[in-house]
């Protein structure tokens, strides 16, 4: 039999979850195999998961950070709907799924159903399938217990799954460094979400100060990119969503509402802070803005463009904005993956653990990447339309400008974060004391949190901060 006619008929006999409509040929033959790893450079790529759990913030099993039970809004109805929402527009695209322990383990029928669909998607679009340990398992377990669920959560998915299957990736959100090098050492895998960029203070703590896109973590810090060989890690740390890089100077816990600063922190792709937040119309602005800034721009100075995002299947049936109608997140879903395909034809959709090989193919170390950005905000919120920013990351450095182009001001950093000086991540944190902040800050930090980060004219650094830019980049001075 032809596997195209075995994939037909599975979809149609046996669990019978997939509808037909939803089934490709094309995307059905066009899986992701490690052995044949696609070239990263002149493409643009957007990897995006959606969340499987029990209860909002599932640390652990037993370690939830909100005890509130949410299998009422995770239906195979709801997942069906979601997979399809994502497709009408991209008949081609993978995504991938994370699941917490407690949604892989989870004995009732909607979760089972779930599972089975997953698995299905997984064989027939080359869906990936991953453990999601809730977001923040650094930041409130101690190293060792992460490493042991996580690799308990890599057996139970290849049991799921079967024929041998194991994700490509984790989907961890913050990942300590020893977390990423036991996935690398004892499970032989080398990408994993392990950090959320630039979140500092929001929702159960931040670690700001890392690159925004790929780099091999030092073991000193998950924020740190390897320095050498002694220190590097064989494990690509990726984002999980795309910010606006004006909305990210905001600090979560700095003034005002926690949900205020929470949003306009985190502002980018992420449909909480955009469509949920700001409605179907500004929110996709937002979006898309923050998506032109990489594709448009950012594909010229790197090469390629990526964006990062991350949903949440409890969005679909949550019944905080009653405004939002039953289908508002999947009218959202939809709109953004067509807009984004109709305004860049060429962007691929892929699994995280698939664009984190094609990354690590292309960059065997941290020397060659040299990330730039530049950005003119969209005017709306704290995305301020009269100013004009840069970033610059090496494995050496990041570093930021901003000016005023409507007054013509000159260019101030208002970020120099040096990856060549020692750094220390928190010790173990416990469900009882967590350690809520793993930020990377030294010369001046983004926020603006500390009295020396006060943006400062080039001329301000210190001069040996300012040999050091020079080096990579001369023209700024």
């Amino acid at each position: 039999m032809e596997r195209r006619d075995f994939i037909q008929k599975t979809v149609i006999s046996g669990a019978g979850l997939i509808g037909a409509s939803q089934l490709s040929p094309a995307s059905a033959l066009n899986t992701f195999s490690p052995t044949k790893v696609a070239p990263l450079l002149g493409k643009r790529f957007v990897t995006l998961c959606i969340m499987i759990r029990t209860t909002p913030w599932e640390v652990s099993r037993d370690v939830k950070l909100i005890d509130e039970d949410e299998s009422p809004y995770h239906t195979l109805k709801v997942v069906r709907d979601l997979r399809e929402a994502f497709a009408a527009n991209n008949p081609d695209g993978r995504l991938t799924w994370g699941f917490t322990l407690n949604a892989l383990e989870d004995k009732r029928p909607n979760y089972r159903d779930i599972r089975n669909y997953i698995v299905e998607c997984q064989q027939i679009f080359g869906d990936e399938v991953s453990y999601f340990p809730g977001y923040f398992p650094a930041l409130y377990l101690p190293r060792e217990r992460v490493n042991k669920e996580m690799s308990e959560a890599i057996q139970l998915i290849s049991e799921l799954v079967g024929g041998g299957y194991r994700p490509q990736s984790i989907i961890g959100g913050f990942l300590s460094a020893d977390n990423m090098r036991h996935l690398s050492e004892k499970e032989n895998i080398h990408v994993a979400h392990g950090v959320i960029w630039s979140q500092h203070a929001v929702d159960g703590g931040g670690a700001d100060g890392s690159p925004s896109y790929p780099f091999y973590p030092s073991k000193e810090h998950l924020c740190k990119p390897a320095q050498n060989k002694t220190d590097f890690i064989d494990c690509v740390n990726l984002d999980g969503w795309s910010v606006d890089f004006q909305c990210a100077r905001v600090s979560g816990g700095k003034g005002g509402t926690t949900v205020f600063n929470s949003a306009s922190s985190r502002r980018g792709v992420g449909p909480i802070e955009t469509y949920c937040d700001w409605g179907m119309e500004i929110g996709h602005l937002s979006v898309m803005h923050t998506q032109s800034i990489h594709f448009d721009r950012g594909f010229e100075l790197n090469g390629f463009g990526w964006i990062p995002n991350i949903w949440e299947a409890a969005l679909v049936k949550r019944p905080e904005r009653k405004d939002w109608g039953e289908t508002f997140i999947l009218e959202a879903m939809a709109k953004w993956v067509g807009a984004t395909k109709k305004r860049w034809p060429d962007v691929q959709f892929v699994t995280f653990g698939e664009y984190g090989q094609m990354w690590r193919k292309h960059y065997p170390d941290n020397d060659q990447w040299n990330y730039r950005f530049e950005e003119k905000g969209l005017g709306i919120g704290n995305s301020w339309g009269d100013e004009d920013i840069k970033w610059y990351m090496n494995k050496h450095f990041r570093l930021a400008t901003v000016r005023n182009w409507q007054q013509d001001t000159p260019e101030l950093v208002y970020d120099f974060t040096r990856y060549d000086l020692p750094a220390k991540e928190p010790a173990d944190p416990s469900p009882e004391k967590p350690n809520k902040d793993w930020s990377l800050m030294n010369r001046i930090n983004q926020k603006g949190l500390r009295p020396q980060d006060k943006p400062i004219l080039f001329k301000d650094l210190k001069s040996d901060d300012r040999d050091l830019i020079s080096k990579y980049y001369p023209g700024l001075f």
